[in-house]
């Protein structure tokens, strides 16, 4: 698998995959998928490519098996969101290097910061965002927040 896995950017014609990939896992950690929580993802491409966001894919033999996006929340900050890898891909490093692609992302649009945010009992997300070097800086609506300083 590891020889076959490419990170590259977003295509339109990879919306629809995207949105399954990030519906199943939020289905596998909720145990339910509530689509009408999820408008964004009925337009991935309007709502984040067309946007300006960097919206990245991590494809496996053909298939979309992990993906993220780092959108501008100011000049100099960057939020990471929607970040998912297909269970069976998980536990693989597959999340760091979708993060590690993001961060170096927001460095070369000379962010200073990327915050990101996961429920709070979501702890595979939690030890991910730890494991890529962010800081917790706090929990409030019912998520953890996360920081990490890029120079």
């Amino acid at each position: 698998m590891a020889d076959s896995l490419v990170l590259r950017q977003f295509a339109p014609r990879d919306a629809s995959a995207m949105r399954q990939l990030v519906l199943a896992g939020l289905g596998d950690h909720f145990g339910f998928i509530d689509e009408t929580m999820n408008p964004d993802l009925d337009d991935i491409t309007g709502t984040y490519h067309e946007a300006g966001s960097y919206v990245v894919i991590a494809e496996a033999r053909g298939e979309i098996v992990g993906c993220g996006i780092l959108i501008e929340e100011t000049p100099k900050t960057g939020r990471l969101v929607r970040m998912s890898v297909r269970s069976d891909q998980r536990g693989k490093g597959l999340g760091k290097q979708l993060v590690r692609s993001l961060l170096d992302e927001a460095r070369t649009r000379g962010q200073k910061q990327v915050v990101c945010e996961t429920t709070e009992d979501w702890e595979d997300a939690k030890a991910l965002y730890r494991s890529c070097g962010f800081t917790e800086i706090g929990q409030w609506g019912g998520d953890t927040h996360f920081s990490i300083d890029l120079g």
